[in-house]
Parts: C-alpha cells; structure tokens; sequence
C-alpha cells in the first residue's frame, strides 16, 4: 500500500523498520540517523518540500510503514519522471509487496498521470539497484561518468528508463507475475519476472 508520506504516521514505524541497519541508506543521499528525531525531520523535510513527492510504503500484511519512495525531476512538459530516493527495510526487500510497489508506481504515471518515460537511476556501483530496474523492465541506457557528489563521494550514475509504448507489455507481466496462482502455499513464486516477460534464458 503507497500513502503520502507523513512524518507524524511514519516515524515510528519506520525507525524500528531500519534502525540496527545502517546499510539501507549506504546509496541515499541522507542517513543514518542517529535517533528516531533526526529520521522524523527528515521525514518532515521531505513531507514538505517541492522537489520530489513521496509516499510511505505499508505492508497489508502488518499495516507498517516499512519504506519509502519518490517521483522525482518531474518535467510534464516532456512528460518525464523519475522514480528515486527509494528506501527499503530489510523487511520489505526482495517481497512480493515491494514490487507491487514499483508496479502501482509505474502504473499510476503512465495510466493516470499520461508520462511517456520514466525514469530509474542509481550509483553506478549499486548492483542490487541496477539488478533491481532490470528485473522490473527498465531498459539500461548507460552511465553518466561523475555526474554527482554525494556524501562527500564521487558518484557515477546508471541511467535506465520505460517508455510508454513498453507499459502495456510491462504491464501484463507484472500483473502475471503478482497473480497469486504465480506463489505456492510457502509464497515460492512459481516464474520470476524474467520467464514470464520470455526474458529469461
């Protein structure tokens, strides 16, 4: 479930969500926090600005924020979007639910909102990443070499991106892929994202 990020309903839950796992924030541009105050200003900071708009990412399961996410560089003009900023609790990494969250997030831009890219990028060093927006159907496109400081770190930045007249394919295979006949009893899927793009080898 995506709702907009708050920091007085998000807080809590996400501080016990990553505290003890200071490397979910090794690739953002903020954090760790040291206590659960600086991450609720955080939050705040990033519940008010105008950059980027975020939502607080909840399991049905617990009903517990356990992450985060954001459309970025936002250009309608051009109608293109980034998704980024993009934080996962241990807990929610590598479930159904976090994929249903990048599904419900490409979905509402290309269906609701008419954007024709979109946009994922990350350090060029961040494997899971790149992994990560190869699996869900982004297409790789390159590297922009020290295209950023963060952290007081050079960053080089892989580019990847989906185009409208993708959407439709990327669509039926997420949608296949999340159908419940895809999990066995122990929640096992049965075809990755791969087989049932007929991407796999």
């Amino acid at each position: 479930m995506l709702e907009p990020l708050d920091a007085e309903l998000h807080t809590a839950d996400l501080w016990e969500a990553v505290q003890g796992h200071d490397e979910v924030w090794t690739y953002l541009a903020d954090g760790p926090f040291a206590n659960e105050a600086e991450l609720h200003r955080a939050l705040e900071e990033k519940q008010a600005g105008s950059s980027a708009v975020f939502f607080a990412l909840l399991t049905e399961k617990s009903g517990r924020t356990e992450g985060y996410a954001s459309y970025m560089r936002m250009d309608p003009a051009n109608g293109v979007i980034e998704v980024g900023n993009i934080l996962l609790a241990p807990s929610l990494q590598r479930t159904i639910a976090a994929t249903e969250a990048m599904y419900l997030m490409a979905r509402h831009i290309f269906e609701d909102l008419g954007y024709r890219r979109y946009e994922w990028k990350c350090n060029a060093n961040n494997a899971p990443s790149r992994r990560a927006a190869l699996r869900l159907g982004f297409t790789f496109e390159g590297i922009f070499r020290q295209h950023m400081i963060v952290k007081g770190q050079n960053r080089d930045t892989a580019w990847f991106s989906m185009l409208d007249s993708e959407w439709p394919a990327r669509k039926a295979t997420f949608e296949a892929w999340l159908d419940p006949a895809n999990f066995d009893a122990e929640g096992r899927q049965r075809k990755s994202l791969a087989q049932l793009s007929g991407c796999a080898s």
